[in-house]
């Protein structure tokens, strides 16, 4: 965690600055325009190269030592060549589609960025898997920061909604060029295996699909009120969306990124006795650092908003926030623990049933609140969504590997919590960064000494024991 902690530092802070540039270089219509390109290139990149991408995460550990992973690998890399042909399909399809020219080039952009970002991806999980923890994080960075300047200059240089996922590509571009001669030689001297990609497509198919209902879950929305309403009411609740949910996701990604291949170890080699005791810390630190942020985030929305989001959108940004926090925490919590069980015990078609249900409840109720509720229907369609999705990972997953939760770490980070939420309403509604710093800093010491004097889910003791085996390999 503590290794990949730097570049998700990275990640929140660009996730923000994102949001405050963004909103204010793009008029709303623009940035609906990005919001919806962003959902095609994600629903694309899911609904094509994902399994193949999860096979590398889930069987790399237990491959590398057969011929350091070469019949894998070569495997791997040519069904990825495989797949490209999607991309000019796909781009075809786009310029044929009637929409607006701002948005088709938006939506082609995403695309083509898939190609050197799909394989970048490959040789990021492939890095996570084995723990190689630097060099997984060096290509998330690279990534980071390059879409954002990139996309930065081209949005100053006039090109739209358009111009964030240009970035995404070319900074994907430079990732890829960096980590192409390793990680192919890797695959040097391996066989493509028929047999084996049927494996991998076995495990990682219905994974695919399953993420594909989670994309669906979070985008259907926003096609919904472009649909029902307009771009800008897309603009209003995506960047609300985005600066809550996105301020969580890092948090989960950083999380997900130690703890999942912690968990795939610990059963490999410890059996699930040794997986049960890593389950129960994953989802304690988890939830120790999430939740507060949730509820942090609900408490702040309005200063929060105001700083961070340009003055046209930033009214709507606010009203959305609280809702979508408590969403992107139920989420969150769903796809990084939850439903774990189902890729540990490599039954991903369960993890596909899993986001039936929320994806069609999504759908359904998106349908029956937006024309009546506008924004707000798409807030509690939401909520409802993933909170039915919590509770259909959970009933599954006890058919195949249940998850522990530890009930006490549980009640403990809800009374802190609260008591933080107490100390937060008593200060005084300034606005602006004055309010946002002083709620910010009177919630986190509230929040911060009553889990520190508890030692909830042994936060303290771990993260003390830590730092104490960095300074004692730093010292050799």
């Amino acid at each position: 965690m503590l290794g990949y902690l730097p570049v998700n530092i990275v990640q929140g802070l660009v996730g923000l600055l994102t949001i405050v540039l963004f909103t204010r270089v793009l008029t709303p219509g623009q940035f609906g325009d990005y919001a919806l390109g962003l959902s095609v290139m994600t629903l694309a990149h899911t609904a094509m190269f994902t399994w193949n991408e999860a096979a590398v995460g889930r069987f790399w550990a237990g491959e590398s030592h057969r011929n350091g992973g070469a019949d894998h690998a070569a495997t791997v890399y040519r069904a990825w060549l495989g797949l490209l042909v999607v991309i000019p399909v796909a781009v075809l399809a786009a310029a044929l589609w009637p929409m607006s020219g701002s948005l088709k080039l938006a939506v082609i952009a995403g695309l083509v960025s898939l190609v050197p970002r799909t394989f970048a991806r490959l040789g990021q999980e492939r890095r996570r898997a084995a723990g190689e923890v630097s060099g997984s994080a060096m290509l998330e960075l690279i990534q980071t920061l390059g879409a954002f300047i990139f996309g930065a200059g081209l949005a100053y240089a006039g090109l739209g909604g358009a111009a964030p996922l240009i970035g995404f590509g070319l900074a994907a571009l430079i990732a890829a060029a960096l980590c192409a001669r390793p990680e192919l030689a890797k695959a040097k001297g391996g066989r493509y295996e028929p047999a084996r990609l049927r494996e991998h497509a076995a495990y990682g198919v219905p994974l695919a699909a399953s993420l594909i209902l989670a994309v669906v879950l979070s985008t259907t929305d926003r096609f919904l009120l472009a649909a029902f309403l307009d771009s800008s009411a897309v603009a209003v609740y995506h960047a609300g969306y985005s600066l809550s949910n996105r301020t969580l996701d890092v948090a989960f990604i950083w999380l997900g990124a130690a703890g999942a291949p912690a968990m795939v170890m610990a059963l490999e080699r410890g059996g699930r006795e040794a997986l049960v005791v890593a389950a129960r810390e994953q989802f304690s630190v988890m939830l120790l650092l999430t939740l507060p942020a949730a509820v942090g985030l609900a408490l702040v929305a309005r200063p929060l908003a105001e700083l961070m989001i340009g003055p046209a959108m930033a009214a709507g940004a606010a009203h959305v926030t609280p809702l979508i926090a408590l969403g992107g925490l139920l989420a969150g919590l769903n796809t990084y623990y939850f439903s774990e069980a189902f890729l540990l015990g490599r039954r991903s078609g369960l993890a596909l049933i899993a986001m039936v249900v929320p994806a069609v409840a999504n759908l359904g109720l998106n349908l029956v609140l937006i024309p009546r509720m506008g924004i707000d229907g798409a807030l509690w369609s939401t909520v409802i969504s993933y909170a039915l999705g919590v509770i259909v990972a959970i009933v599954l997953a006890r058919k195949v590997l249940p998850l522990p939760i530890p009930w006490r770490v549980v009640g403990e980070t809800l009374g802190a919590c609260a008591a933080m939420a107490l100390v937060v309403t008593r200060v005084p509604a300034l606005g602006g960064f004055p309010e946002l710093a002083l709620k910010a800093a009177a919630g986190g010491l509230t929040y911060g000494l009553i889990v520190g004097l508890l030692d909830t889910g042994h936060l303290r003791s771990r993260a003390l024991g830590a730092l104490q085996a960095l300074r004692a390999r730093n010292a050799t």
